[in-house]
């Protein structure tokens, strides 16, 4: 009786050992980038946003940044990033990094980076309107503007 008891705590301790071990076997690091999809928002109806989805394409290939939304105007860009969990301490630095990155290629616009999370909601769903073609140029030069101010006083 003792021996089974003894084989059946082993048997436990056994199946554990395989259960922690395969549970923490998941990929950790943010290296692979290539199975992220950017959306690519492709209209010219009120305002171009070719430069908007470059920016992207830019940006998501730093290792910190998981996915990202822009919106562009004639003049500005605005940019919203999501960043890795472990990398939410270096929040400033990145944004700073990315907008100094945007600057040098695009010298001619007005580049707004953030970091914040209702940022990246606002601009998804301008993202969304502006794919769906629901909305004209006043319509998206107020959401824009709206966006833009309160990212102005997030900074």
């Amino acid at each position: 009786m003792k021996d089974k008891i003894n084989q059946f705590i082993m048997f436990l301790l056994l199946l554990t050992v395989i259960g922690l071990g395969s549970g923490c076997n998941q990929k950790q690091s943010g290296e692979d980038h290539e199975d992220l999809s950017i959306s690519q928002v492709h209209t010219s109806k009120p305002i171009d946003q070719s430069m908007a989805n470059q920016a992207k394409k830019k940006v998501i290939k730093e290792e910190d940044i998981s996915n990202v939304k822009a919106v562009n105007t004639d003049k500005e860009l605005l940019i919203a990033i999501k960043v890795e969990n472990f990398e939410r301490f270096r929040l400033k630095k990145i944004e700073k990094n990315v907008k100094s990155d945007l600057e040098k290629d695009y010298p001619d616009h007005k580049i707004l980076v953030s970091t914040d999370s209702k940022m990246y909601l606002e601009l998804d769903q301008l993202e969304q309107k502006i794919q769906k073609d629901n909305t004209n140029r006043k319509e998206l030069e107020k959401d824009f503007n709206k966006i833009k101010s309160l990212m102005k006083e997030e900074t």
